[in-house]
């Protein structure tokens, strides 16, 4: 008579991983926005998405979107070296690198993606990375794929970044640093940090996720802003779904970089290629902020206002953040503000350090004095301690 055995369950320890999450305040579900425009059907005024234009909802951007699938299909139907470019991402392509200054642009699939693919192309085994602390986590992965000894500078240390570039042994050096941090929303000290890059033979590699739309010249992002666009040693990544509204990335640097990561990026080569429908949806975004370049001084002059709401300094971006400390006390301030009308971005660690878990802002050029009123009394009444 066969005997019994007790069968192990190999998962087991997601239940007891799980629990810890728990207890430290740090489970997170999935919450479905309902359809339609930004504040239809749900009456929340919207202060947690990157949609920093208002053009994600914008009627020329859907009918870009709609355009491009009526043409070419739903997807792209292969990698970009296969059968996955179409005219719209060379056409896309081209209008990006003109509006940014930069000699050419490749397009990946997510913003993620362009800086896996840029950083492991352009490092690898032998080269040296040089990376901010506050760096964003796809470029954080992408360090750690590429195989290159990393040394991570302390946040904004130009001096830093200068010291590990001249005691390195590597002939190659890549500095990547965000232009503007997501979390906090300060600015990266590019023209300190482009200085030490040409003094000890760096590239440097910026990623403008949160800087395209909002900073510079119409929206031309901190790079154009600082007079470092079209450099053969500067190296600019960017995601289509936060100003422009959908979604993709771009590399935009030197036609010689743009031909190396179509030869050697694998999330370039081996990756499906962007959806022709976001590759339209961002050319007709592109379009209507080269006719609106006051969106992007829109876009800083409600995120003054959201610091003055929450007592913090004058900000240089987007982004506003208010600290509350512990990740449970954010979570429940983030709940409060909902009930009240407001959808606020909760960031707990590990997206930002233990400690500062906050409320996240984020604003839009679309945002009406109504839904500033209702923003100040209710983050207002958070500040004060009202949610706790």
């Amino acid at each position: 008579m066969p005997t019994e055995t007790h069968v192990h369950d190999p998962l087991a320890w997601l239940d007891e991983a799980s629990a810890e999450r728990r207890a430290a305040g740090l489970h997170r579900e999935l919450a479905p926005r309902v359809a339609g425009a930004p504040g239809e059907g749900r009456g929340a005024i919207d202060l947690s998405s990157n949609d920093y234009l208002g053009l994600g909802a914008h009627p020329e951007v859907i009918a870009g979107a709609v355009d491009a699938a009526r043409r070419w299909g739903t997807g792209s139907t292969g990698s970009r070296l296969v059968t996955g470019t179409t005219e719209e991402h060379a056409a896309l392509e081209r209008e990006l690198a003109a509006f940014v200054g930069a000699g050419s642009g490749l397009v990946f699939s997510s913003g993620y993606t362009a800086n896996i693919g840029a950083v492991t192309a352009l490092a690898g085994r032998g080269a040296l990375i040089v990376s901010d602390a506050g760096s964003h986590a796809s470029l954080v992965d992408a360090c750690r794929l590429s195989r290159a000894r990393v040394a991570v500078a302390p946040h904004g240390d130009v001096d830093a970044v200068e010291r590990a570039l001249a005691v390195r042994a590597e002939d190659r050096a890549l500095v990547i640093t965000d232009s503007v941090f997501s979390a906090d929303g300060d600015l990266a000290p590019l023209r300190a940090l482009h200085g030490a890059c040409r003094r000890r033979g760096a590239v440097l590699l910026v990623d403008e996720a949160h800087g395209l739309g909002v900073r510079g010249e119409g929206g031309r992002g901190l790079v154009h802003e600082l007079g470092l666009a079209g450099a053969s040693d500067v190296v600019v990544t960017a995601t289509l779904s936060k100003s422009l509204g959908g979604q993709g990335g771009v590399v935009l640097a030197d036609p010689r970089v743009r031909e190396h990561l179509i030869d050697v990026a694998r999330s370039f080569i081996f990756d499906t290629g962007l959806a022709p429908a976001s590759a339209g949806s961002a050319r007709a975004a592109l379009a209507v902020l080269r006719r609106e370049p006051g969106r992007a001084a829109a876009v800083l002059d409600r995120a003054h206002e959201l610091a003055r709401i929450c007592g913090g300094a004058r900000p240089e971006s987007a982004v506003v953040s208010l600290v509350l400390g512990g990740p449970q006390r954010a979570v429940d301030a983030a709940r409060w503000c909902a009930v009240r009308g407001l959808r606020v971005g909760c960031f707990r660690p590990p997206s930002v350090p233990a400690g500062t878990s906050r409320l996240r802002l984020t604003a839009r050029a679309d945002l009406t004095d109504e839904d500033m009123a209702i923003a100040r009394d209710v983050l207002g009444a958070v500040a004060e301690g009202a949610a706790a």
